[in-house]
């Protein structure tokens, strides 16, 4: 598992105060979802690439499928889209509470108590479980504050869920 160690995002410190924690130990997303999300992009793209140049090129002629190469160009942007929407992924366990932060252009940074988490779910479809992964998922009481960490290794993401749970539980007999 890759991880990256601190310069994530943290939490702001007015002028003159001090922050007696230690800092975040942030963990990054598996690899394999990069791979698992460019090939459904490049799969996509190619089927949408040969429909439009069945669509415009057969009746109207070679010229009029030219169109259909807007798809590749698009991969091509997303090819590093995606990549760079890989690296914002990570999290990091806290003492009471638990962070996921994401995004490029809309940076969003979740913090989520353990107090406040109902349930903790591991989830993994086909292909994630073709590429080795899961996806953690965690419900609140509010709808809003719901979370998921996707393009863990399994054996993480139960660990995770574990420990979730068991200091959820630890947290929310104190309420």
């Amino acid at each position: 598992m890759q991880q990256r160690t601190g310069g994530g995002p943290g939490p702001e410190v007015a002028r003159g105060a001090t922050v007696s924690q230690t800092p975040e130990q942030w963990r990054g997303v598996e690899r394999a979802l990069l791979r698992m999300r460019r090939m459904v992009l490049v799969t996509t793209m190619a089927a949408l690439t040969f429909a439009t140049a069945a669509v415009l090129g057969l009746p109207l002629g070679p010229v009029w499928a030219l169109p259909a190469l807007l798809w590749p160009a698009l991969a091509g942007w997303g090819w590093f889209a995606l990549a760079r929407n890989w690296r914002s992924w990570r999290y990091a366990e806290r003492a009471d509470d638990l962070l996921i932060s994401r995004g490029v252009l809309w940076r969003e940074l979740t913090v989520v108590p353990y107090g406040r988490m109902q349930l903790v779910e591991v989830t993994s479809g086909p292909l994630e479980r073709k590429y080795g992964l899961a996806r953690l998922q965690l419900h609140t009481a509010a709808a809003t504050t719901d979370a998921t960490i996707p393009g863990l290794v399994p054996a993480e993401a139960e660990r995770l869920r574990d420990r979730l749970t068991e200091l959820g539980e630890a947290r929310s007999a104190g309420l």
